[in-house]
């Protein structure tokens, strides 16, 4: 006889979690949120319930599902409301406040046209006595797009439901501002290190301009004492063959540590079976996938593959947090965007379509011929292929979700249903077939060769080169660039590497220093790296029950506090991923959390890693203030500060130049160290 107190089990559905009821409410808690920042956020509303609008009425023909146009907004460029945390006051004796110090130095900030350093957005200048700030976007950018659906047969550029992101962004009057600073062209050397040798930095900014230096800050996520070492020692072409092939790199202690995490290397299969087991012990598959990737961006060598992943993440973007990606997101991780973000961009896009994770969070599972789904087809144009004005009319998306109908999710696998499938021709951007059978080989292999098709599409090659660009040259990045990586992309098939290593070849990479921002995720990885952070405990660490191991604990705090600063890997809970544009992410909200996690860490808060002690951070600290604050800028910063910066930071610690110091800076280090950590130099990539 059953037990009278055990209610029956409810049928699951293909995210692995019992049918109508959602992970966060169905034992997927973290038990251990209070050892991290409190306890994390909800998943997010589905992103695809925008999507999902009911089926016209009965019609002959199938029927649609699809955007009725809805609102765009901006994300969150940092935690909205509240007060500033913790930014010192200006305290008795300072020669110069803290606050004011910090405020002049520091801010995620847009090179002025024009002008030699960084300028506060007037979001920052208000806090710290500036203008007033004007209600609204500061920057200008607009941010919502409330046009309607587009009507069948029109072109996407003039009925918009998204907007390509950076393009739309740099259209404000801060983006204008920026474009007066950028490399305007340029041509293709040999190699990498000829180009930097041959070009010349004619771009006004606070950077020094030393080719080592900029590799290392564009091709990983933080300049290091090793990184840069590493970099002399094997010289510019050396360094980036080396990164393209990370399968011969070892994995560094932190990536070892990866064990620590119990459902990292689960299979979605395992993570459904194991759900109960896994649920006791408080693991989150999704939270430990964003855990991992943290993890590799701070201490892994493989730093270029780890720009790609986060790159690719936001190309072909699939949220961590959606209903289905605690079983899903760390199979589409492995399985996707790593083995294919150095190698070839159709086979990412063919394996991301046959994945569960893509098609649940675009309800491709739903699509069939007699009730078509266009979400993923129309996405597959507009944000993982030709792009918005890629050509493509409404006409090409609807076409394309009959093509794509009978790919699916069964017991949690892919699945192919010849019963759903559409038969019948269809044209699409100029490709067409006859689509004449519902035999699943036949038919998946139209569909595979319209992906295809689309993949390798001109208007494709020159959307992932203007991406690619955006990426590591600068926010507006010349035509003539984005033109040569797109004839590569299509000499190449869409092979990666030879885009990658013509984008380094380019004088344009060389002379775009000082013209990317750091995104807040961007700034505290960086910041982690650059203080020399180790995967180990503190020995005055309590780790309380033991349940997770302090470098589990370690990560989970960092991710916390990257959703509080508003981007964490994989964040976006929209398809689009997040914007690669610094206009797109002035916040002082969240500039000010960065600088305060800085002091943080430098420190030592964060007893669950081992840090170097700020007074360490110099191996033989000078006697006099200015000459340390020297050294400390070299060492976090690699590069000496000017005059003014340096008098700015003196002032923080109530110091004059030719005062004597000890190694704590007279007891001002770890401040120190915290505004040099805000100055533009540690801002910009």
């Amino acid at each position: 006889m059953a037990d009278q107190n055990v209610p029956p089990r409810r049928p699951r559905d293909d995210r692995g979690w019992d049918a109508h009821q959602h992970p966060t409410t169905d034992g997927y808690h973290d038990p251990h949120a209070s050892y991290g920042y409190g306890t994390p956020p909800p998943h997010p509303a589905d992103p695809r319930a925008a999507y999902a609008h009911p089926p016209a009425a009965p019609a002959r023909g199938p029927q649609w599902v699809g955007p009725e146009g809805f609102g765009r907004t901006a994300p969150p460029a940092g935690p909205a409301g509240g007060g500033l945390p913790n930014l010192d006051d200006d305290e008795p004796g300072r020669r110069v406040g803290r606050r004011k110090a910090l405020a002049a130095l520091g801010g995620t900030a847009a090179v002025v046209a024009g002008g030699a350093a960084l300028a506060m957005t007037p979001q920052v200048r208000s806090l710290f006595g500036g203008e007033e700030v004007v209600a609204g976007d500061a920057t200008g950018a607009t941010v919502t797009d409330g046009t309607p659906a587009r009507p069948s047969g029109q072109q996407p550029s003039t009925v918009r439901t998204y907007t390509e992101q950076n393009e739309s962004y740099m259209g404000s009057s801060a983006g204008e501002a920026l474009k007066k600073n950028a490399p305007s062209g340029g041509r293709t050397f040999s190699g990498p290190a000829a180009a930097a040798a041959e070009t010349k930095v004619s771009v006004k900014t606070v950077l020094a301009k030393d080719p080592v230096v900029h590799l290392a800050r564009r091709l990983t996520f933080g300049a290091t004492p090793q990184v840069l070492a590493d970099i002399r020692e094997r010289g510019i072409d050396g360094w980036i063959r080396r990164q393209l092939e990370p399968e011969q790199i070892a994995p560094t202690k932190a990536e070892l540590k990866l064990a620590d995490l119990p459902t990292l290397k689960l299979s979605p299969k395992q993570l459904r079976e194991q759900r109960e087991q896994l649920n006791e012990r408080g693991a989150q598959p999704h939270r430990e996938l964003v855990d991992a990737t943290i993890a590799r961006q701070i201490w892994s060598d493989r730093q270029l593959f780890e720009v790609m992943v986060d790159f690719w993440n936001d190309f072909l973007h699939v949220a961590a947090d959606f209903d289905g990606g605690e079983v899903y997101r760390g199979s589409f991780d492995r399985d996707v965007v790593r083995k294919h973000a150095l190698g070839s961009y159709p086979e990412m896009l063919l394996a991301a379509n046959r994945h569960p994770a893509l098609l649940l969070y675009l309800n491709q599972n739903d699509s069939r011929a007699d009730a078509v789904n266009e979400n993923l087809a129309r996405e597959n144009l507009e944000l993982y292929s030709v792009g918005v004005d890629g050509g493509y009319t409404e006409a090409d998306v609807r076409q394309a979700a009959l093509l794509q109908t009978g790919r699916g999710i069964n017991d949690g696998a892919y699945v192919f249903r010849p019963e759903r499938h559409y038969v019948g021709k269809v044209k699409i951007l100029g490709f067409t077939h006859a689509n004449s059978s519902q035999d699943p080989k036949k038919a998946e292999a139209a569909i595979d060769a319209y992906l295809t098709y689309i993949a390798l599409h001109p208007s494709t090659a020159k959307y992932v080169a203007q991406n690619l660009a955006t990426r590591f040259v600068s926010d507006t990045p010349p035509k003539s660039l984005v033109n040569r990586l797109a004839k590569t992309y299509t000499a190449n098939k869409g092979l990666i590497k030879p885009v990658l290593m013509t984008l380094f070849s380019s004088s344009e990479f060389w002379a775009g220093v000082g013209q990317k921002v750091r995104r807040p995720m961007e700034y505290l990885v960086a910041t982690y790296r650059t203080l020399g952070v180790q995967p180990d405990a503190a020995p005055n660490h309590d780790n309380g029950d033991n349940r997770r191991t302090p470098f589990a604990r370690g990560l989970r705090q960092i991710q916390d506090r990257m959703r509080e600063l508003g981007q964490y890997p994989m964040g976006q809970p929209t398809p689009d991923g997040y914007p690669d544009v610094y206009v797109a992410w002035t916040s002082a909200g969240a500039m000010v959390r960065g600088w305060n996690e800085a002091g943080d860490i430098a420190a030592g808060y964060r007893t669950t890693f081992t840090h170097t002690k700020p007074e360490k951070l110099v191996a033989k600290p000078p006697t006099t203030a200015g000459a340390y604050v020297d050294a400390l800028a070299k060492r976090l910063v690699h590069q000496k500060l000017t005059d003014r910066e340096r008098t700015l930071i003196l002032g923080v610690a109530g110091l004059s130049a030719g005062d004597r110091v000890d190694a704590s800076l007279n007891g001002a280090v770890t401040a120190v160290v915290r505004a040099i950590l805000a100055s533009p130099q540690h801002h910009l990539r």
